[in-house]
């Protein structure tokens, strides 16, 4: 792993704006673009790994923010937010919400504003790694941090265990 100066441009301004210019990114010559892989490549847990997962909610973007090691319940998705309808976003408005490709989407830092939630459960770890702008880059925060930089509203919106949709 190492640290580089050529990280993706847009992230590092970002954590510029919001005074995280001191943010370690980490970038690794394999993926890092699935929850699995980027734990793997970082030496922790998978829940450790922050997933930036779009939703649309009544046609608009969201960001849901959840541990690697879980999975959204968009039924709780949408009971958050008091939407109709929640679905998973598709590759194009993945891009054209945040301005970043699927696997290497952060928790801010995005080409548009969008309301974000963060499931409770993040909270459980001292420190949780998120994407950083590539397939190939992950940076370390807080969760607090990380929630708070994001926008992010805490909300139990994970899949219950043995009950895959």
């Amino acid at each position: 792993m190492t640290q580089s100066a050529a990280i993706n441009p847009r992230f590092a301004q970002a954590l510029s704006a919001l005074g995280l210019g001191h943010v370690e990114v980490r970038t690794f010559p394999d993926s890092t673009r699935t929850a699995a892989e980027a734990a793997a490549a970082i030496g922790c847990e998978l829940a450790q790994i922050v997933k930036s997962l779009v939703f649309t909610a009544d046609g608009e973007p969201v960001l849901v923010l959840m541990d690697g090691a879980s999975r959204v319940d968009v039924d709780l998705v949408r009971d958050a937010l008091g939407a109709t309808e929640v679905k998973r976003a598709d590759a194009a408005t993945v891009r054209a919400a945040t301005g970043y490709a699927i696997g290497g989407v952060p928790p801010f830092g995005h080409v548009t504003e969008m309301r974000v939630l963060a499931d409770r459960g993040l909270l459980a770890h001292e420190t949780v790694w998120g994407a950083a702008g590539t397939p190939h880059a992950v940076f370390a925060l807080e969760p607090k941090m990380l929630i708070q930089h994001a926008g992010g509203t805490l909300a139990d919106v994970r899949e219950a265990a043995g009950c895959p949709r």
